[in-house]
């Protein structure tokens, strides 16, 4: 229209400007999950593989003696096993049947030998089973595996159980992860518009790492002897191939390489009584006819290495080691004393001269008890 009222032709059509559109408070979550569940795998792993490699680490070196030999390769058992045969090699001492041990000369060249003779003086019948699990139990086989462990030859009982702690952590929390991951991503494909990666997907490689090391760390912890533990015992090895006494046998190579097959039976019914039952294949405890000499839970049983600041068990009584001292409990000495002038004396598991459980005995009878104090 012409004239003073037509109005301007109108311009081309823009369109607004607007912000990008943000995006979904559910999709930033799921962001900040991922983040978090890397993060926290990442740190889990490395604190994992971080403890194992600085305890199973260590100055190393080589053995000072076959006892050190005998308990890298079977712990207090093998220990005790290598002095009695070396005892009953040169006639000192005297096994016969049924299980009963006698000495011949009471001279020891050991602290060891020195723990057997004591050993099997406090032993009420000179039964085999009871002198070997009393020697195994005293401080001079125990500090055996603590000069071990002080050379990083082998790990402390509770360092591994912490270990192990940590790795089953691991283990555990990356298996819980897994359903809660599924859940999370059936959440977030119910709010999404559009298709994208679902979150199990994403968080998956991590829980997988993490879960495979968890496994693979708390079967290293397990052992207790650490690669230069068993670099220790290969040099032994090679340097004394050439021994063949009884004592040195034993302690390289077990019970079955023992000569003498009356003394090896004797050994081996010996372990066979405080040996942990097993089950067979029908899940039944095997009566003790089903044992064989060449049982390998037989002949490597070992009786729980007391180190320092943990607690000695099993066998007729139990008793608590700690750093400074111990007490005698389960039939023996109450209130710091024993009955018919007998005394109790103070012991200490591991670090020290004298230990608790059978090397610090407090046998009661009907009449009287005593109480017998052993120092290595």
């Amino acid at each position: 229209m012409a004239g003073p009222f037509r109005q301007p032709p109108a311009g081309p059509c823009r369109p607004s400007r607007t912000g990008r559109p943000s995006r979904p408070r559910t999709e930033m979550t799921m962001d900040f999950l991922i983040a978090l569940v890397y993060l926290a795998g990442v740190v889990g792993i490395a604190l994992v593989i971080t403890r194992v490699v600085r305890t199973r680490g260590g100055t190393g070196g080589p053995v000072h003696d076959r006892y050190e030999v005998a308990f890298l390769n079977g712990g207090p058992a093998r220990v005790v096993d290598t002095a009695l045969a070396a005892l009953q090699a040169d006639g000192r001492l005297a096994i016969g049947g049924p299980g009963i041990v006698a000495v011949v000369r009471p001279t020891a060249h050991d602290p060891v030998e020195r723990a057997v003779l004591q050993e099997h003086a406090a032993a009420p019948h000179g039964a085999l089973h009871h002198l070997r699990l009393g020697v195994m139990r005293h401080p001079a086989v125990q500090e055996i595996g603590d000069a071990l462990a002080a050379r990083g030859l082998v790990v402390a009982p509770a360092t591994r159980r912490t270990t192990a702690r940590w790795c089953g952590a691991l283990v555990l929390a990356a298996f819980a992860l897994f359903p809660v991951s599924i859940v999370l991503t059936v959440i977030d494909l119910a709010d999404s518009p559009e298709f994208r990666l679902p979150f199990v997907f994403k968080v998956a490689p991590m829980l997988f790492v993490a879960f495979i090391t968890g496994i693979v760390c708390g079967s290293i912890a397990a052992r207790q002897v650490t690669p230069a533990g068993r670099r220790a015992l290969f040099e032994y090895g090679r340097e004394h191939g050439h021994l063949a006494d009884p004592g040195h046998l034993v302690a390289v190579h077990g019970l079955r390489a023992l000569p003498d097959p009356v003394l090896r039976e004797q050994l081996v019914a010996a372990a066979r009584f405080y040996a942990p039952p097993r089950r067979n294949r029908r899940g039944r405890r095997p009566s003790p006819t089903h044992f064989s000499s060449s049982d390998p839970a037989v002949l490597g049983a070992a009786t729980e290495w007391c180190a320092t600041n943990s607690s000695c068990g099993g066998g007729g009584g139990s008793s608590s080691c700690s750093g400074g001292g111990s007490s005698c409990s389960s039939g023996s000495c109450s209130s710091g004393s024993c009955s018919s002038g007998s005394s109790c004396s103070s012991s200490s598991c591991g670090g020290s001269s004298s230990s608790c459980g059978s090397s610090s005995s407090c046998s009661s009878s009907s009449s009287s008890s005593s109480c017998s104090s052993s120092s290595s």
